[in-house]
C-alpha cells in the first residue's frame, strides 16, 4: 500500500506541476495576445490618424495612461520631469507654487504653497483647475498638466478654476522661481509657533533650528509649541519620520506595507525630544496631506500632541521613483502607510481631537455709542498732531494675520490651558 501512496503522491505532484506550467503558459499567451492588440492599434494610428504622430509620443502616452489608471499618484516621468522632481525635493523650483493631484479628470488643488504666486492669487485647497490658457485639462495626464503650469519666469498663465458649486472663473498668475522656506517660526507671547509648509530635505534641520531659537527668545517661561501643518501637501517620507522623531522619545512612527507582507517596514523614534516634553498642539486641515498626515498621526497616537482643526486630506500611500535607464523614470505607488495604532488613513484622513472650522473674526459695530465728545457742553480736548503710521514690518504683518486666525487663536487657548494646568499640578 505504501508504494501505491508514493506513486499517487508522485502522480499528483506531476499533475500539479503540469497544471502550474499550463496556467503559466496560458497567462503568457494572454499577455502576448494583449500586446499584439496594442501593436495593432499602434499600427492603425500610424497609418490612418489625421495627423502624423511619432512612435515616441504614442508610446509615452500609452505608458502615461497605464500608470495613471492605477491611482492618481503613479505616473511616467521623462528626464525633464525627473529633474524637476529632484529640484522640488531640494526645496526650490520654477512654476506657480501649487501642489496638485487628479480627480474626476481635472487637476485638483491639494494646497498652494505659502508666499508663492498661487497662494497670492487666492487659490484654495480642493479648487478644481479645469483649463490652462483656455485648454481643457480633462483627459490630460497629471504630468502634462504640471508641465503646462510650469514655464519661464515672468510669463503669465490663465487658470480656469471651479470652486464648489460656484461658476468657473479665471485666475491669471505670473510664473516665478519658487523658493520654498519649509519652516517659519515666531513667538506668540510665551508660545512658540512653527509653520511647516512642506517636507523637503531642509525641513528637519530648519525645525530643530527654529525650536532652539524660540526657546532662546522666549526663555524659561515658554509654555509650549504649536506645529502648524495646515495646507502642507507633504513631501519626503524620511523628513516626516525625522520631524516626528524630533518630538518623540520612543515608539513606532509609521509603518509601510505593500503587496508582499515580508517587505513591510517599521520606523521607530530614537530617544530625545527637542522640546523636553513641553505641551504641543498640531494644527491640521483638508490641505494637510501625506507626510504631514504621518507626523500628525504619530504625535496623536503617542498622546504627544493635541490635533486641532479639520479632517486631513487622506493620502495614505507611498510612492517610489524608479529610474529606467535612458527613458526617465516611473513614479509608482508601492505601499500604504499606517499610523502607530495600525490605522490606514487612505481616503479617510485624520480627524482632529478638537474640530475647529476656519472662521472670520469681525468687529462689532459700535458706531452708535455716545461718547464724552458727543455730550452737549463737553470740554474741548487738546489738539494733537497725528503722524502717518510707518509701514508694517513682516513680523507685524504676521502678528496681525495671527490675530484674525481663529484656528490659531483656539490652539493658543488650548496650549495655554494645558500649561496652566501643568503648573498648577506641579505646585501642589
Amino acid at each position: 500500500m505504501r508504494w501505491i501512496a508514493i506513486a499517487a503522491a508522485t502522480a499528483l505532484g506531476f499533475f500539479t506541476f503540469g497544471q502550474v506550467q499550463a496556467e503559466s503558459s496560458k497567462s503568457a499567451r494572454d499577455t502576448y495576445k494583449q500586446l499584439e492588440l496594442f501593436g495593432t492599434v499602434l499600427d492603425r494610428i500610424r497609418a490612418d490618424y489625421v495627423e502624423e504622430v511619432s512612435d515616441a509620443e504614442l508610446i509615452k502616452a500609452a505608458i502615461d495612461g497605464m500608470l495613471s489608471s492605477l491611482d492618481p499618484h503613479s505616473s511616467y516621468l521623462d528626464e525633464e520631469d525627473r529633474e524637476r522632481l529632484d529640484v522640488d525635493t531640494r526645496g526650490e523650483f520654477g512654476g506657480l507654487g501649487i501642489e496638485v493631484t487628479m480627480e474626476g479628470g481635472y487637476v485638483k488643488v491639494v494646497s498652494p504653497i505659502d508666499d508663492t504666486p498661487a497662494a497670492k492669487a487666492g487659490l484654495k485647497p480642493n479648487d478644481l483647475i479645469i483649463a490652462l490658457d483656455g485648454k481643457s485639462v480633462r483627459g490630460m495626464a497629471l504630468s502634462d498638466a504640471v508641465k503646462l503650469m510650469r514655464g519661464k519666469v515672468g510669463e503669465k498663465i490663465k487658470l480656469t478654476v471651479r470652486r464648489g458649486e460656484a461658476p468657473p472663473f479665471d485666475v491669471e498668475i505670473i510664473r516665478d522661481v519658487i523658493k520654498v522656506s519649509p519652516v517659519r517660526a515666531r513667538a506668540e507671547g510665551k508660545v512658540g509657533y512653527i509653520r511647516v509648509s512642506s517636507f523637503s530635505r531642509q525641513t528637519e534641520p530648519n525645525l530643530v533650528k527654529a525650536v532652539k531659537q524660540l526657546r532662546d527668545e522666549i526663555g524659561t517661561d515658554i509654555e509650549g509649541f504649536i506645529l502648524d501643518l495646515r495646507n502642507n501637501p507633504g513631501g519626503l517620507l524620511d523628513q516626516a519620520i525625522s520631524v516626528s522623531d524630533a518630538f518623540l522619545e520612543k515608539g513606532e512612527i509609521v509603518s509601510t506595507r505593500g503587496r508582499e507582507k515580508e517587505k513591510a517596514q517599521r520606523y521607530n523614534a530614537e530617544s530625545g525630544d527637542i522640546t523636553d516634553g513641553l505641551p504641543l498642539v498640531v494644527l491640521i486641515n483638508g490641505g494637510s496631506a501625506s507626510a504631514s498626515e504621518i507626523v500628525a498621526g504619530a504625535l496623536h497616537d503617542h498622546n504627544r500632541a493635541i490635533l486641532i482643526g479639520e479632517r486631513t486630506f487622506g493620502k495614505g500611500s507611498v510612492q517610489t521613483i524608479q529610474r529606467i535607464p535612458g527613458h526617465g523614470a516611473i513614479r509608482l505607488t508601492i505601499a500604504r502607510y499606517y499610523t502607530p495604532s495600525g490605522i490606514s488613513i487612505q481616503a479617510k484622513g485624520i480627524e482632529p481631537d478638537i474640530i475647529v472650522p476656519p472662521a472670520k473674526i469681525e468687529a462689532i459695530d459700535t458706531s452708535g455709542r455716545r461718547r464724552e465728545a458727543d455730550l452737549d457742553g463737553a470740554l474741548d480736548r487738546s489738539e494733537e498732531k497725528s503722524e502717518k503710521a510707518p509701514p508694517l514690518t513682516l513680523e507685524e504683518k504676521e502678528a496681525k494675520a495671527a490675530a484674525q486666525d481663529y484656528q490659531l487663536i483656539r490652539a493658543l487657548d488650548v496650549l495655554r490651558g494645558i500649561s496652566l494646568y501643568r503648573q498648577s499640578a506641579l505646585s501642589k
